[in-house]
């Protein structure tokens, strides 16, 4: 498939640069895959779309606090950006400026606490060791929310601390929210329950590689990032038991679907925590989700090329010219969509 297929022109104003308040007042865009229709609704009504016995499936997986500022000993400015952490006190990361700060060079991050640059990785990453090992308490204060460039903030305003973050988000590790989840509340939860929808969970720390546009002519030239999943035994086991009751699977995004159809071989669901780089873009076999809900990706990604193979590029395109006419509001805060 060619990349070139994923693009579509959206006006930069329909670039939510807030979330919707509350958050289940977000708009929800309906997709019937069958009769190729669509409906707008809004999310705090999504367990009208589903029926007594679905379960979805979602993401717990919690922002850090990846966002580092500091300064060299001659005063210039330097962010540091978590990515991975390879052992206690060494992490994998973004420098910038990266010219400015040549392998051995230190960063003043606090009173008592200095990063030293180490090698260079690649992709221009690279790898820093902190003079202490428990970095993400250290910097749950200090450190700042790891916002999409496509957000426009000098720095993260105090609700994001709040607002970039599920409700439910409970394992730290993401660079990035799983933000098909971030419309959730308890008002929701509530109507879901009462509906008879039952709900597991996952983990995936959603990585940088997130953002990254597909620059490959072709999809199948395209590499995901690896990230790490955990599908724990209790929730493989309630999706079985989904599956064997004639419930359907609903992923909540596009990472969710991601563990789903890693760990999902011949119809069963298999517990496991590990890797996964796995790509989705048309044609692919769906066998782990049933129905998907998410947000509206950038134009050329893998997101995109993920929903588009679960429901049809046509279709998918259609549904985003739809969105535009209408102002829906894209990207990580804003609208959703539920794709059945």
């Amino acid at each position: 498939m060619k990349t070139e297929e994923l693009n579509y022109d959206l006006p930069e104003s329909l670039i939510a640069q807030h979330p919707a308040a509350p958050r289940d007042a977000a708009r929800l865009l309906v997709l019937d895959r069958q009769t190729k229709t669509m409906q707008s609704d809004v999310f705090r009504n999504v367990a009208r779309y589903l029926k007594r016995g679905d379960c979805m499936v979602l993401n717990d997986t919690r922002v850090i606090r990846a966002r580092l500022i500091g300064h060299k000993p001659t005063g210039a400015r330097i962010e540091i950006f978590l990515l991975h952490e390879e052992a206690p006190g060494i992490w994998t990361a973004l420098v910038r400026p990266s010219a400015k700060v040549k392998p051995g060079s230190t960063v003043l991050l606090t009173e008592n606490v200095a990063a030293h640059i180490e090698d260079i990785l690649e992709e221009g990453r690279r790898r820093v060791r902190f003079d202490r090992p428990d970095v993400l308490s250290l910097f749950e204060d200090a450190g700042q929310i790891p916002l999409p460039p496509y957000i426009h903030r000098e720095t993260s305003e105090a609700r994001d601390a709040e607002c970039y973050q599920t409700i439910y988000a409970a394992h730290p590790g993401a660079v990035a929210a799983p933000t098909a989840g971030l419309h959730f509340t308890e008002n929701v939860f509530a109507s879901l329950d009462a509906a008879g929808v039952r709900r597991a969970k996952i983990t995936l720390h959603v990585g940088y590689g997130t953002f990254k546009p597909i620059t490959a002519d072709t999809l199948e030239a395209h590499k995901v990032d690896p990230e790490e999943f955990t599908l724990p035994e209790a929730s493989a086991a309630l999706l079985n038991e989904t599956r064997a009751q004639g419930g359907r699977i609903v992923a909540v995004g596009t990472t969710a679907a991601r563990v789903l159809e890693t760990q999902c071989h011949n119809g069963k669901f298999t517990a496991c925590g590990g890797i996964t780089n796995t790509c989705i873009y048309p044609p692919y076999a769906f066998q782990g989700v049933d129905i998907l809900q998410t947000n509206f990706h950038l134009p050329r990604s893998s997101l995109l090329a993920l929903v588009c193979a679960f429901a049809g590029t046509e279709f998918v395109l259609e549904a985003y010219r739809y969105a535009i006419r209408e102002k829906f509001r894209f990207y990580s805060y804003g609208d959703v969509m539920l794709i059945r």
